[in-house]
């Protein structure tokens, strides 16, 4: 049973002996603190000589751990080297961590960290528990162990040094923050991590649907049939050769006084065998994980309706398997999508695009959003193009990548821009019979950006608002584990809409950019 995650505001009194414990932080803010800040989570196990002794001989490289008390009582430092591309948190180096120390019991973790870096950590923490698992554990009605993960707030950013001792310890208001985030993360993850199987269109529907009852919305659902006759070619066509058809599903979250509407668009291809473009027997294995970006805004939407978002927020759902049947799309098949515009299709492989192609559209057309953020597994290439561990982004706005760039370092979901340069790109997606074609004439020609820029023709490039595209085809993913990636990003890129302290604390200022897009002219 999947362990239940508890945030604490302050550290509580417990006995190693029955829950062990986890004390993590950079060296320098371990140095910081105050065997009399830990005592409570220590005693009558471990003295102060021991701990200071602990503390004085870690020499992370690029992480390090040193046991306390048995395997009971731990204490590890982070890596000290943060680049600038890096988040300042070491959120990666915190998962594995508690990864490594976590044994599956009743136990106690302790972050020693700057304020500004408290969010980032307790995502960090969410994904080094995942909730869906087949295993069995031979233990009949055995309970679900409790993680309780308390703060000790260091630093110079609370305006005073050792401000541990002086009081900074987290609201219940920031606490309840936490608490969404982590649910949020470990929902996303749950629906990347479990196979179609259980995760067909059908369970995300069901999956929209609860978050739906829990936030007091009704989804808008468009399914099968009904997704052709109003035009949704891209979602029918990718879809209509599986069993389960697939499905438009849109989360409406509209306050009273909302200047803004934004919509996140994510795609949700529950499984991606590549259609009749067939991939191979060592591609196919993981694309489970083809919905993650429909996944990620799930939670993110959660968690940001939670933290009472005071515009407009949608979020779009384009979910379908990509099926081989006799109703399969064929290449040289000519579908329209929801734009009105033409394409042909030259690889069935390249689905994503076409079913984000109709989100965006329905976004822009039918939720009249001024800023328009899809986020998808789209691209293979995307690992190569930014890496593991940084999403690629592609947008419209410079003002929007520098944001997006700090809202990644701050919430530990980490990005990196990619050229967006539809004059020199977009002839790659030419056709002779249509309007465009869905996959790219040259593979090695910034294959991540052309993927994005086909999603943003069906905007249009004279679009006037703002379009964001996030391809985390590689970051959904840590090894054979979902990271609930998206969920952090999104919850601090637009933590300044929310009411919660903790999330406007380190949330990128978007007056401007919002501003700019509200000048710009929109096409009747």
């Amino acid at each position: 049973m999947a362990a239940k995650l508890v945030f604490q505001p302050t550290l509580t009194k417990t006995d190693p002996q029955q829950t062990p414990v986890l004390i993590l932080g950079q060296v320098k803010h371990l140095t910081q603190l105050k065997f009399q800040t830990v005592r409570c989570k220590l005693e009558p196990r471990v003295t102060e000589e021991t701990f200071k002794v602990a503390v004085s001989g870690l020499h992370p490289s690029p992480t390090d751990s040193c046991s306390l008390y048995l395997n009971l009582a731990t204490v590890a430092a982070l890596p000290v080297k943060c680049s600038r591309h890096n988040t300042s948190s070491r959120a990666h180096a915190i998962t594995r961590l508690v990864q490594v120390a976590s044994a599956g019991n009743d136990e106690n973790i302790v972050i020693v960290c700057e304020r500004n870096d408290v969010y980032a950590s307790a995502c960090a923490v969410a994904r080094a528990f995942p909730l869906f698992s087949k295993k069995t554990s031979g233990v009949a009605d055995a309970e679900a162990a409790t993680v309780s993960v308390e703060f000790v707030i260091v630093g110079g950013n609370n305006g005073r040094e050792n401000s541990h001792v002086e009081g900074g310890e987290l609201t219940p208001q920031e606490i309840q923050a936490l608490d969404d985030a982590a649910t949020g993360i470990r929902l996303a993850a749950k629906i990347v991590d479990a196979p179609c199987s259980e995760m067909n269109v059908d369970h995300f529907l069901q999956e929209v649907q609860g978050v739906g009852r829990a936030l007091n919305i009704t989804p808008t659902i468009i399914r099968g049939k009904e997704l052709a006759d109003k035009g949704f070619g891209g979602i029918y066509g990718v879809g209509k050769a599986a069993v389960v058809p697939p499905a438009l599903a849109v989360l409406s979250h509209t306050p009273q006084g909302a200047q803004t509407t934004v919509a996140w668009v994510g795609k949700g291809i529950v499984y991606d065998t590549g259609g009749l473009s067939l991939k191979g027997k060592t591609a196919m294995p993981g694309m489970k994980r083809d919905c993650g970006g429909a996944a990620g805004i799930l939670g993110a939407f959660y968690a940001a309706v939670k933290s009472n978002f005071t515009q407009n927020l949608h979020a779009v759902f384009c979910l379908a398997e990509n099926a081989v049947g006799p109703n399969a799309t064929k290449p040289d098949d000519i579908h329209t999508l929801y734009s009105g515009r033409t394409v042909e299709i030259n690889n069935t492989d390249a689905e994503g695009r076409l079913v984000l192609a109709d989100g965006v559209a329905y976004a822009h057309r039918d939720l009249k959003a001024d800023v328009i953020l899809d986020m998808a597994t789209l691209t293979g290439a995307q690992g190569v193009a930014t890496g593991k561990y940084h999403a690629a982004v592609l947008t419209n706005s410079g003002e929007w990548e520098d944001l997006l760039l700090q809202a990644g370092q701050r919430s530990g979901d980490l990005v990196f821009p990619i050229p967006y340069c539809p004059e020199l790109h977009f002839s790659e997606f030419s056709s002779a019979v249509a309007d465009m074609k869905n996959s790219v004439a040259d593979r090695s020609n910034a294959q991540s950006s052309c993927a994005g820029l086909f999603i943003a023709a069906h905007l249009g490039f004279d679009f006037p608002g703002n379009w964001i595209h996030v391809d985390m085809a590689t970051p959904v993913h840590s090894g054979e584990r979902a990271t609930g990636y998206g969920v952090a990003l999104l919850t601090t890129l637009f933590g300044s809409y929310c009411k919660q302290p903790l999330l406007q604390a380190i949330a990128p200022e978007l007056d401007t950019a919002t501003e700019n897009v509200a000048k710009k002219p929109r096409k009747k």
